[in-house]
This record gives structure tokens, C-alpha cells and sequence, in this order.
């Protein structure tokens, strides 16, 4: 049987009301592209992004959900299997932001118990537009131990560290279920990331 070129493979999954930027986040992560004119996901779309964290290359398959109400029964099922969720909302609109409850509660409602989750409030780059503080975001993370981050996909401001974060976390959870070689070391502080297409660059807090 031929190699199958990569140590890990993840399933992570984009959610959140339909509008706030997933598509985008999708295309500036996995192409590094950007267009104000994507139209809604239909149903459910993903794409394919090979990393490398500290030596192991892991296949990251991310799921671009639909987030129109009439689309929930098709993409609800996508939540089983999902190693990651990444619950995304628009800082410029709050109505996006009052729906965390609700996407909270789809996840526990379909996801596996111990799915890694991740709230992030995307388009941080319209400040004159914010409709919801950075602190609120924090504070709703904080309450549900949920990691926190601020993006833009359209300045690419966090979009890499977003991505990488979760996958470490995944990582992490993995590793704990084995005591096999792929163990990584809480206290990582360089972690080289490549991807299939392009050469290596080090990851930093800043990221992007």
C-alpha cells in the first residue's frame, strides 16, 4: 500500500449565521486569495491544507458550512467526525454575535463530545463598524473555556494563527489518547509550518 504522505488527518468545521466570513476565512487560509464578492455557501463545501507542526505533517480538511437556517439539516450531519469547530461571527454585526448561543448548542447537540472549539470574531479590520467589543467576544469564550481570536480575512490579520491554534489543540487531544512519538511538549515555543504548495515559514504569535 503506498504511503499516504501525511501523520494526521483533521476534520475541522466552520460555523456561524450566514455572511460573517467563512467562505473568506477558508480561501485566505488555504489560498492565501481574498474576494468581497463570494456569494453564500450552498449547503456545504471544504477544502484541503497540509501543515506541518514540529516535524509531523497533518492534513487539515475544513468544511465551509451554510449558515441560512434552511440549509441546517444538510450541514448539521458534518458535525459528527469534526475534531475541530471553529464558531465564527461578524465583529460589525451583532445579531451574528447573539447567535453564539444557539451555534453552541447545535454543537453540543451533534458534535462529539470532546471536539475542540474556537470562537472567532472575523472582520476586525472594520473597526469604524464594530458592533460588538473585543471584550465580549473574550468574556463569551472565558464563560464556555473556549479559545478566543479576533480575524480579518480581507487584511489576513490572524487567519494562520487561527487555523494553526486549533490544530494544535487537536494535536494535543490526539496526542493524549497515545503514547507513541507524535507526543508534543506543552511548552512548544517554534513550530515550523509549511504547506503543499509553498516553503516554510515560523510560526509566531503574530502569525500572517
Amino acid at each position: 500500500m503506498a504511503k499516504q504522505g501525511y501523520d494526521y488527518l483533521f476534520k475541522i468545521l466552520l460555523i456561524g449565521d450566514s455572511g460573517v466570513g467563512k467562505t473568506c476565512l477558508l480561501c485566505r487560509f488555504s489560498d492565501d486569495s481574498f474576494s468581497s464578492s463570494f456569494i453564500s455557501t450552498i449547503g456545504i463545501d471544504f477544502k484541503m491544507k497540509t501543515i506541518e507542526l514540529d516535524g509531523k505533517k497533518i492534513k487539515l480538511q475544513i468544511w465551509d458550512t451554510a449558515g441560512q437556517e434552511r440549509f441546517y439539516t444538510i450541514t448539521s450531519t458534518y458535525y459528527r467526525g469534526a475534531m475541530g469547530i471553529m464558531l465564527v461571527y461578524d465583529i460589525s454585526d451583532s445579531k451574528s454575535f447573539d447567535s453564539i448561543g444557539k451555534w453552541l448548542r447545535n454543537i453540543e447537540e451533534n458534535a462529539n463530545e470532546d471536539v475542540v472549539k474556537m470562537i472567532i470574531g472575523n472582520k476586525c479590520d472594520m473597526e469604524e463598524k464594530r458592533a460588538v467589543e473585543k471584550s465580549r467576544g473574550q468574556d463569551v469564550a472565558k464563560n464556555h473555556n473556549i479559545p478566543f481570536i479576533e480575524t480579518s480575512a480581507k487584511t489576513n490579520i490572524n487567519v494562520c494563527r487561527a487555523f494553526h491554534e486549533i490544530t494544535m489543540k487537536i494535536l494535543e487531544k490526539q496526542s493524549d489518547k497515545t503514547t507513541g512519538p507524535s507526543n508534543l511538549s506543552n511548552n512548544q515555543q517554534n513550530i515550523t509550518i509549511k504547506n503543499n504548495t509553498s516553503s516554510g515559514i515560523s510560526f509566531k504569535p503574530k502569525c500572517c
